[in-house]
């Protein structure tokens, strides 16, 4: 999947979220050392979020203890109330132990990779230990087993590894 590759090797907008899921207020430079991976995803009804929940927590099992912080950020895409109640509910349903954060009325979405015409809000972003962008995988799904699963698996333990 191609994305854009202006966003390399820069370092992203502040992370911000109204509340927080599995973790008191996160920011990324309390993360200064660690691999952050970042995954924007809505409710239950999004296929491409449920498909990529298990690759999520696997890696979030597979390499924490490497250095590897997975971050989901909650983006609500109904005409329904954002209830937070209803999103821990989603995130325990996809198994999620890793921080989620409500990114309310897409703020830091719209920061980090709406500010441009863009087809997919479940981006994901890929930070070094530095905490600049290495990796964008543009939305949709990553499934263990396929190109784009590979790629930001490799990625992930490549940059674990410096």
């Amino acid at each position: 999947m191609s994305t854009d590759q202006s966003l390399i090797e820069t370092r992203p907008p502040a992370l911000h979220a109204t509340e927080w899921i599995n973790a008191n207020e996160i920011s990324l430079e309390h993360l200064s050392g660690k691999v952050v991976l970042i995954r924007w995803w809505t409710g239950p009804d999004c296929p491409y979020c449920k498909n990529s929940s298990i690759a999520l927590n696997t890696w979030h099992e597979k390499y924490a203890a490497q250095g590897l912080q997975v971050i989901g950020m909650y983006h609500h895409k109904t005409d329904t109330p954002l209830i937070t109640e209803n999103v821990k509910t989603c995130a325990d349903n996809f198994g999620f132990k890793f921080p989620i954060g409500i990114d309310t009325n897409w703020g830091t979405l719209n920061k980090w990779w709406l500010f441009t015409k863009r087809d997919w809000t479940s981006v994901s972003f890929l930070l070094d230990k530095a905490g600049m962008i290495q990796h964008i995988h543009p939305g949709g799904e990553y499934i263990e087993g396929d190109s784009d699963y590979n790629e930001l698996e490799q990625k992930i333990i490549s940059l674990l590894k410096e």
